[in-house]
């Protein structure tokens, strides 16, 4: 990037030294460019023109128009999908462990299909009761088959499920507290700043609601004395399933199959998100730290991307960010290169011009 063997800053905080003198914009008011994923509509007008047959726009160039939460879509399955994949999973799980019931010691209910579809279920979330297990080698290597294919699955349904009740719990309750804020702006700013807050805040309330729901059945369909029925459903939640205390009666099967699903990934997400905010604050912590240290000259000279002796503020940002460990500078220098590809006519700026040519077709 080269104009008159000078270096040019790759992105120039003000005008270039051989511009006319201008006024300078009051203290404040410079900004940089949004910039966007792709070029605007304008740009093909600004283009010189080419010829008047029309080229069919290649794959590479049609990627460019695809929002950004598009690109890694087919990456990963789809909620959809792998709820389906679930819901084959509790079908085959019911019916292989319905088949094998025979095979198993423990105690049963009067109704068998109820007692395969609670064994798979607490077979699924590791929970693991031990009062109902299998008692054959075929029965035993079913069981080993299905836990490690129900863990898989649960976790990447469930993750999913709940993390979207969270995000919708946790708006609703930011509204609640900031009934009477009248800045939307603000109230948006301070909403996305206390995000992971927001989300430890919900994902409690939900695991003191199923807490209390497991106590309150337990106590009242199971006959359990209040101390018991609370050790068992701590002893289910966290998946350490003793076994001492546990789901009896048919009624309490059938309530164990759906509360325990959605009470362990409950937990799961609330020691996530407790971990992710203190992960959080040691950032911001860090940020303030970067924010307010004083600025040294050998910050200056690190800061110096383009080597003039000169720091713009777009190379003060990208240092800064550094200083964070937002980017590296391995990616600074492969991004630098990118811009050398397309910079066409070495100007040490980007036109549309600069992207035809580099970029025919």
């Amino acid at each position: 990037m080269a104009q008159n063997s000078v270096k040019q800053p790759l992105l120039q905080d003000g005008d270039p030294p051989n511009a006319p003198q201008k006024k300078p914009p009051p203290r404040g008011a410079r900004r940089f460019r949004r910039c966007r994923t792709a070029p605007s509509s304008d740009a093909a007008q600004e283009a010189p023109p080419r010829s008047q047959d029309v080229r069919p726009q290649a794959a590479g160039a049609a990627s460019s128009t695809v929002p950004p939460g598009e690109l890694f879509r087919g990456a990963r399955p789809s909620f959809r999908l792998v709820g389906i994949l679930l819901l084959a999973y509790l079908l085959a799980g019911t019916t292989a462990f319905y088949l094998a019931m025979d095979q198993m010691s423990g105690d049963r209910t009067a109704s068998r299909t109820l007692d395969a579809l609670y064994f798979c279920v607490v077979t699924m979330t590791t929970v693991g009761y031990g009062d109902l297990v299998p008692a054959s080698d075929a029965a035993k290597l079913l069981a080993c088959a299905f836990a490690f294919a129900g863990v898989a699955l649960f976790g990447t349904f469930l993750s999913k499920a709940a993390d979207y009740l969270v995000e919708k719990q946790e708006a609703l309750l930011f509204r609640a507290i900031h009934l009477h804020d009248a800045d939307q702006a603000k109230t948006l700013r301070a909403m996305e700043a206390n995000k992971i807050q927001y989300k430890l805040y919900t994902s409690a309330a939900l695991l003191a609601v199923s807490l209390a729901a497991g106590t309150t059945f337990l106590v009242k369909a199971e006959g359990m004395r209040p101390v018991d029925a609370f050790y068992c459903v701590c002893a289910t939640v966290t998946t350490l399933g003793y076994g001492d205390r546990s789901f009896t009666s048919a009624g309490g099967r059938a309530f164990a199959a759906a509360w325990i699903t959605v009470s362990t990934v409950v937990v799961a997400l609330f020691s996530l998100y407790a971990a992710e905010l203190c992960t959080e604050r040691r950032q911001r912590a860090l940020a303030r730290w970067v924010l307010t240290r004083r600025i040294t000259n050998t910050d200056l000279e690190a800061a110096d991307l383009d080597g003039d002796s000169r720091v713009g503020a777009a190379e003060f940002v990208l240092y800064k960010l550094k200083e964070l460990g937002k980017i590296s500078q391995e990616e600074i220098t492969e991004f630098l290169e990118e811009f050398d590809k397309l910079d066409a006519d070495s100007s040490g700026t980007l036109s549309p011009h600069d992207l035809i040519v580099a970029q025919p077709g």
